[in-house]
Parts: structure tokens; sequence; C-alpha cells
């Protein structure tokens, strides 16, 4: 194994400290975003002289920016960024106020992409990286109740896979991983919930947030295997653009596949029909 430094935001709690923990573990250095000087405090015990902490805020464009310059300084080249800082929003789309939306993506695209942005030059005159950016089996599907945090994702989606066919040439990877239920605080004080106040939409939402309460706390997903699945594609020659992380995830994505082609078989007449003669 080739130790490498990585830069991970969001690395307080979930998957961000999952991977963190592992990467130390086999031996990495780690530069953990954190949002308090506690959790800093706090990180940089895990490993001392390999886990290095840093307060930031990812919606902070010039603290960004300063930061991963001073980690370059200071620390070393940044090898593998991981785009983990993000939260959920729940809530129907015409109950959800416009300023949650805004709020979701100022967090989980804006933030990320400012991240990148800062990281991408080094790497890129190093011609060597690997940029990871954790989404969600939710940015490839959809369920009602969920359709901002959807969006953001969708939009990391595209960004990511883009990014991946713009940066190849420098010799950086990119990989959108997309994990399905895991057990982390996710929908639990993670989730931001919009007032429900359109009780037309019950019938289709109840069900949907009692199982996933019941869900919450119990998910099948491992942290700490996800984390060492990341881990393993980081350590590949060819990285794949897109990484699913789970059964749940796999059978959805392919369930969305499915049924897309039979939408376009199904519309296909119409879809051929809109060239010049």
């Amino acid at each position: 194994m080739i130790a490498r430094t990585f830069f991970i935001t969001g690395v307080s709690s979930g998957l961000g400290r999952a991977l963190a923990t592992e990467a130390l573990t086999v031996g990495h250095r780690v530069v953990g975003t954190v949002r308090s000087e506690a959790a800093r405090t706090e990180f940089e015990a895990l490993a001392p002289g390999r886990s290095f902490g840093g307060v930031l805020e990812v919606t902070d464009d010039a603290a960004v920016l300063a930061v991963v310059a001073q980690v370059e300084a200071q620390i070393g080249p940044i090898d593998v960024l991981v785009n983990n800082a993000g939260y959920g929003h729940e809530g129907t789309i015409e109950a959800s106020p416009l300023e949650d939306l805004r709020k979701q993506f100022e967090v989980n695209v804006f933030g990320a992409v400012a991240v990148i942005k800062a990281v991408l030059p080094y790497m890129r005159q190093r011609r060597q990286g690997h940029i990871v950016n954790i989404t969600s089996m939710g940015g490839m599907v959809t369920f009602p109740g969920l359709g901002y945090y959807h969006g953001s994702k969708f939009a990391l989606e595209g960004i990511s896979e883009t990014l991946g066919k713009e940066v190849k040439g420098f010799g950086i990877a990119v990989t959108a991983v997309e994990p399905g239920g895991f057990r982390t605080d996710w929908a639990g004080r993670s989730m931001v919930r919009a007032q429900r106040t359109i009780a037309d939409y019950d019938a289709l939402i109840d069900p949907l947030l009692a199982a996933r309460a019941a869900r919450s706390g119990k998910q099948l997903g491992d942290p700490a295997k996800a984390a060492r699945a990341i881990l393993k594609v980081v350590q590949t020659a060819n990285p794949p653009a897109h990484l699913l992380l789970g059964p749940d995830a796999v059978k959805a994505v392919r369930d969305k596949l499915a049924a897309l082609e039979t939408e376009v078989a199904g519309s296909e007449a119409i879809s051929m029909s809109t060239d010049f003669d």
C-alpha cells in the first residue's frame, strides 16, 4: 500500500469519520475538516502526527482556499480529496421553502465545488490525484419527500462525471460514491425537516416517514465496510466514475435503469421523429 494524504470534509461523524478512521488505521495521513475547535482537538488525538484537523465551513469560499493552501504548504500535497460534508432535507417540494433549497445546494453542491476548485490546481500541476465526491443512491434514484436533497445530489453527480472527463488527461481520477442505507445519523440529527403544511400529501408521505424512522439506526450498511471499499477503489489503477455502496443501492439503481429502458422504448417512435426531413 502507498501511504497518501487525504483531505476529507466533515469527519466529526458518519461516513466521514469512518473513512478517516480506516485511512489512519492503514497508515495514511488525514486532514479532516470539522466545525469546532473541540472537534479539531479530538480528531487530532486519533493519530498524532498523521491526523490533522481544520475548522472549516465549506460554504465560506475564502476560508476553503486558505485552508487548502495552508495544508499544501505546511502538511504536504493532497493526494485524495473526499467531499463528504453535507446533510439531508426532508419535505415535499411544494411545502418546502425556497430558502431551504438554497441552503441545501450551498452545502451539498457549492461547498463541494469550492473545495474541488481549491484543490484542483495543485493536483493538476502535479498531474496526479483522486477526487471522491460522496453523493448518494439518492443522486441516481428518487423518493417522494426528499426532492431538495435529490436535486443537490443529482447536481453533484453531473458535476463529478463532467469533471472526470475534463481532468482525466491530467492523471486525476474522479469518483462519485453512491451509498445506500448506512448506519449513520443521516436520518437523525443531520436531517433538516420542513414543516408539513399541506395535508393532501399525508397519505403518500406518512408511510415513507414511518419506514425511514424505523430504519434509522438499524440500517444494514456498515460505515467501516463502506470506508474500506472506498479505500480499495482509491488504490486501484483505474478507479470507476461511479461506486454504488450497498445491496439496496445496487438494486434501486438497477430497477431505475430497467424502468428507464422501458420508458425510452415506449416513446422511441416519438423521440426519433424530431429531425429535419
